[in-house]
């Protein structure tokens, strides 16, 4: 039985997931979910070009961030096929996110500088907390512990 032989740019599933640190089975939903893509062997085994370890390293820091998968496709779906992306795609590319990421990182740090006033305080009316009611916005359903009986 000869063996067709590999080209030296690929990797197996198994050397992706060594290189990458994301389990195979992470790895195959990756690519059911079009986030990466491989071609098949004439043994139906997978190949992955060396760029897919970029690839998955923007999909899980994305994730970690709270990126959607939708978005991440979308994003990763601007990068070039013909050829391995350069640093200036992966910028275009996270420029797309700049400000979402912005508004996050703000809405964090008021959670932070918040958290520690908030801790404790036994509030049940809920409005003056910058937690669950930001700039009151529970006020005009009355002066009772909305949130906490469903109103």
């Amino acid at each position: 039985m000869t063996l067709a032989p590999r080209k030296a740019a690929e990797l197996t599933v198994g050397e992706l997931a060594e290189r990458s640190g994301v389990t195979t089975s992470a790895l195959r939903f990756y690519e059911d979910q079009q986030l990466i893509f491989s071609r098949r062997t004439s043994g139906n085994q997978r190949r992955y070009s060396r760029d897919m370890l970029r690839r998955v390293a923007f999909v899980r820091a994305s994730q970690r961030v709270g990126i959607a998968l939708d978005e991440i496709r979308a994003a990763l779906k601007l990068l070039p096929d013909e050829r391995t992306p350069t640093r200036e795609d992966w910028a275009r590319v996270s420029e797309l996110w700049r400000h979402d990421l912005n508004v996050r990182i703000k809405q964090l740090q008021e959670l932070r500088d918040d958290l520690s006033s908030c801790i404790g305080c036994g509030c049940l009316s809920l409005g003056r907390c910058a937690l669950v009611n930001p700039g009151d916005i529970h006020r005009q359903l009355g002066k009772n512990p909305t949130r906490l009986t469903g109103g």
